[in-house]
């Protein structure tokens, strides 16, 4: 069995494997990052650290999440590829109050190619629920993306930070 963080974009359910939370936060204040794309919610100090955040509502409907009290910053142990140290990345992430325990293998194929939202894994027909699909954390962000994000957000923390 394993546990999972549940959240809703838009009136669909998703579910992000609990061992890549770092910490569940409230809605936090962030620092934008100009030039960045509008899925891009900004930058947060945590712990010294600086950690982008994306709002994972715009980057898959284009319609940024919503600013309500189940609407939580998520913070993700986020590695581009299996061998990279993890890095915290910042999700903003609505009705994120609720956990899920199955088997990973009760998710399968959904069957349709995710085409550029490659983060979008395998569905789980749950019957409180309906679909649940797994998003996977490794896949978020284009390399492109993953570069000005965490280069960005390092130097916005620097310019704050005495």
């Amino acid at each position: 069995m394993k546990l999972f963080l549940l959240f809703r974009l838009g009136h669909d359910h998703y579910a992000l494997d609990a061992t890549e939370v770092a910490e569940v936060l409230p809605l936090t204040a962030l620092k934008q990052i100009p030039g960045s794309p509008a899925w891009v919610a900004g930058v947060l100090s945590r712990q010294g650290q600086s950690v982008p955040v994306i709002d994972l509502s715009a980057l898959a409907t284009s319609v940024p999440a919503a600013l309500r009290t189940s609407t939580r910053t998520v913070l993700v142990h986020y590695r581009r590829t299996p061998g990279d140290a993890p890095r915290l990345l910042g999700l903003r992430l609505e009705h994120a109050t609720e956990t899920l325990r199955c088997k990973p293998e009760s998710f399968v194929d959904s069957g349709i190619d995710a085409g550029t939202a490659r983060y979008l894994g395998p569905v789980r027909h749950d019957e409180q629920r309906g679909l649940v699909q797994w998003v996977r954390v490794h896949a978020l962000l284009p390399d492109d993306v993953h570069a000005m994000l965490f280069d960005a957000a390092r130097d916005v923390c620097q310019a704050r930070l005495p």
